[in-house]
């Protein structure tokens, strides 16, 4: 299983190469774009990249194909709209995942801006290029989505826990209990926040969160309309006729239409939808880390993929489109596909396929 983990996600100030060109993220602020700014990305991905566009597990965008001597160009045309970071430094701390469903008032916008105010302080210069925070409501939905540090609201405060623990710091003022936890995570050395489970917690972090579970599906919400794309992919063309209106981006790859949207091919509305069971990364030839082609092979299997039941189709043992565990897990080598049941594409197999043609009979 030889692959590369390179250790940071990309940006739009420093994009990573694959084997289809340039990919560049772009970190919506509060997770929304206006309408002025999807027509803008809508166009940006054609003219300086191949035209696809990724959602990502923490609710951001990847343009995908950019050509490298594009790569300026489209960094203004993204600028011009308010969707660039001064320097790379404010870019990748802004690795923050904010709940979709905010509202104006909330309080959401405030904490987001306490966090990020926090994390670029000096001495917190040091933490780890995925180090992540989620921000999320007093219903949350974020508790499934990657976070080193959850805030999550309770009542007239913040709750303020560290990923992987049952406990956090219940605060009117979020402040200073995450100073106290981002430096108590950096006195260890750490990769990830999950790594120190089992630690004991600094002085005032005992307070008990309150977990729910959220099962995200398309479907009329609050706030407008939510629809998925096939693998979390959207051409600019769809993302060019919604740019009468403005979107929420969230983490469970599909976005919220505010105001529901028009109806326009390639969206899917249903939560029953085959597609919505299926997760697969890029393939190859697009990244280059990937063994085998997926998609094509993920859009034969989802109809078999029973109601409840969930697919992941990996390029390489990386896994990047679905870290956690699946009911069934396909993971290419160079020979054909591993089967792994109820684990995570890094597992070990349990089963070998070296043609497509047998895996209709894994689901």
């Amino acid at each position: 299983m030889s692959f590369v983990v390179k250790g940071w996600c990309p940006g739009a100030l420093r994009p990573m190469m694959s084997g289809d060109g340039l990919v560049v993220r772009i970190r919506p602020r509060m997770a929304r774009l206006t309408a002025v700014q999807v027509r803008v990305v809508a166009e940006a991905a054609l003219k300086h990249g191949n035209g696809v566009i990724d959602l990502t597990a923490r609710a951001n965008l990847q343009l995908r194909g950019v050509r490298p001597d594009r790569h300026l160009a489209l960094l203004d045309d993204l600028d011009a709209v308010g969707l660039i970071d001064p320097d790379e430094a404010a870019e990748r701390r802004r690795n923050v995942v904010v709940t979709p469903f905010w509202v104006a008032g909330d309080g959401t916008d405030e904490v987001v801006s306490v966090v990020l105010n926090v994390l670029a302080l000096p001495e917190f210069a040091g933490l780890p290029g995925k180090f992540g925070v989620s921000v999320d409501l007093a219903r949350p939905v974020l508790q499934a989505v990657s976070a080193d540090i959850r805030i999550e609201r309770l009542g007239q405060g913040w709750l303020v826990r560290p990923d992987g623990f049952p406990f956090g710091a219940w605060a009117l003022d979020v402040d200073p209990a995450l100073r106290r936890l981002l430096a108590w995570f950096l006195g260890f050395g750490a990769g990830r926040m999950a790594a120190l489970r089992g630690r004991t917690l600094p002085a005032g972090f005992d307070h008990p969160a309150v977990e729910m579970p959220f099962d995200p599906a398309p479907g009329v919400q609050d706030l407008g309309r939510m629809v998925g794309f096939a693998f979390g992919q959207v051409r600019a063309e769809i993302l060019f006729a919604l740019s009468d209106c403005a979107v929420r981006i969230t983490p469970w790859r599909m976005i919220l239409i505010e105001g529901g949207g028009p109806d326009v091919s390639g969206l899917i509305s249903d939560a029953s939808d085959p597609l919505l069971r299926v997760t697969a990364c890029t393939g190859a030839p697009g990244c280059a880390q990937a063994l085998q082609q997926t998609r094509t092979l993920a859009r034969d299997l989802a109809p078999l993929v029973p109601l409840g039941q969930h697919l992941h189709i990996s390029g390489c043992a990386k896994g990047c489109a679905h870290p956690g565990v699946a009911d069934v897990t396909l993971r290419a080598t160079a020979a054909g596909f591993d089967l792994i049941r109820a684990g995570r594409a890094s597992d070990a197999s349990q089963e070998v396929f070296t043609t497509a043609t047998n895996l209709f009979k894994v689901l």
